[in-house]
């Protein structure tokens, strides 16, 4: 009985998305990074009630100046945020294209595994926003799949722990990221309040701190990415985001006067972590591409991204800009002979298995991808012991998701700029 609770396959035509006849296409800057499918099939994996209703806020001024964003104490992050500001927008376009490539936008991903950290009412998915649909198996290449389903094994106390592979592939371009409407509130309670370390705030020279920060950070790219959605389907003129506004939407989420006053901070901060590892990570991705497990269309803008001032200034000594948010959890890492990092490892399988219980198809898939490449960004920079990890010891999905979160990374932290400065 419970597996035929956990698996419903209820499939439906899902209706061509597009704004009303009349209305014109959204501006450049609203389009999707990653170009959608409207004339997909879905499969509704079926989710706990209504979301909760977002309350209407009169919009706030926000401040503009990177100095009225950063908490005095963090202004050790100033100038690496200011260098991000300046050559970010130039690298969001290239990571897109690379995130249009197979290597980057295909996942083989577990959407059926059941909830293990909270009792669950599966209902219906509120939206058909919430659907996704896998690829059809002659669209996966066969490299891909011979490569995933060679690397199922794992180590007990690793870093993550992916799914076992399957021929279920799904694409983050047909189903990109966006406002569904669904509400994980609850899931996100969870990881702040259970999972996070949670230390006072007086305490931040610690490697546990760091580590609340980069999972802060990644909660904030995502409210951000909501947020740009619920931009584009209003421009769109989406019945579903009527009620909302999203200069409200965008200071309640990420503002400094909002629930999270050090959200976009915290985003920077991780932003940080992922440069400094795919920094670290150049010689295999380079590698990769020139053995054309990489699409070889995507060579010239993988080198390109690689080149971006933002990596090559990445490095993990102390005379980098963007270089000082690793830098500075390895020394605290190091301070602590890297005996407990056990405990950040913990926490990130959870942080993993945590995202089975988001009950939007969409969002879990998008979590996951998420959650994986800030656990692989941590894996290369800490390793077991704080001294860090060869990346040629990660797998295929861990490298493919590394790229895909910087680039999440990079267009949310640009919307936020765009946001700052209207």
């Amino acid at each position: 009985m419970f597996l035929k609770l956990q698996i419903i396959s209820l499939v439906s035509a899902a209706s061509a998305a597009g704004p009303p006849a009349g209305v014109p296409p959204p501006p450049a800057f609203l389009r999707p990074c990653a170009g959608a499918d409207p004339g997909a099939v879905h499969t509704r994996i079926k989710t706990q009630g209504p979301p909760r209703p977002l309350q209407r806020r009169p919009p706030s001024i926000l401040p503009s100046t990177v100095s009225s964003w950063i908490d005095a104490r963090s202004n050790y992050l100033t100038p690496a945020v200011d260098m991000i500001d300046e050559f970010n927008p130039p690298l969001e376009p290239v990571l897109c294209a690379l995130r249009k490539v197979p290597y980057f936008r295909l996942y083989s991903v577990d959407m059926l595994a059941s909830c293990e950290h909270m009792p669950q009412e599966l209902t219906e998915c509120y939206t058909e926003s919430c659907e996704i649909y896998p690829v059809e198996p002659e669209d996966v290449p066969e490299e891909m799949v011979k490569v995933d389903g060679s690397e199922f094994e794992f180590e007990i106390d690793g870093w993550a722990r992916w799914d076992m592979p399957t021929e279920d592939y799904y694409d983050t371009v047909v189903f990109p990221e966006e406002y569904t409407g669904y509400d994980g509130s609850v899931i996100w309670r969870f990881i702040h309040d259970k999972i996070c370390f949670n230390l006072p705030e007086k305490d931040e020279e610690t490697w546990t701190s760091d580590f609340d920060k980069a999972v802060s950070g990644l909660h904030a790219m995502i409210s951000a990415q909501i947020v740009r959605g619920i931009e584009k389907k209003k421009a769109a003129n989406d019945p579903e985001t009527e009620d909302l506004d999203v200069r409200a939407e965008f200071a309640r989420r990420i503002g400094p006067g909002g629930e999270t006053p050090r959200a976009l901070e915290n985003m920077y901060f991780t932003y940080m972590l992922l440069l400094s590892a795919c920094a670290k990570a150049r010689p295999r991705l380079l590698a990769e591409s020139g053995e054309g497990q990489v699409d070889a269309s995507a060579h010239d803008e993988l080198r390109e991204a690689l080149a971006s001032p933002l990596l090559t200034d990445s490095d993990l000594t102390g005379s980098s800009l963007v270089g000082v948010a690793s830098q500075r959890l390895r020394t605290h890492a190091e301070e602590d002979d890297g005996k407990n990092m056990w405990m950040a490892r913990q926490r990130t399988r959870d942080l993993m298995r945590v995202m089975n219980c988001v009950q939007c198809n969409k969002c879990r898939l998008h979590g996951k991808i998420g959650v994986l490449g800030l656990s692989t960004a941590l894996q290369i920079l800490l390793g077991r012991v704080g001294g860090g990890e060869n990346p040629d010891t990660l797998h295929r999905v861990e490298i493919a998701a590394l790229i895909t979160t910087l680039g999440k990374f990079s267009t949310a932290i640009n919307f936020c700029t765009r946001m700052k400065e209207e």
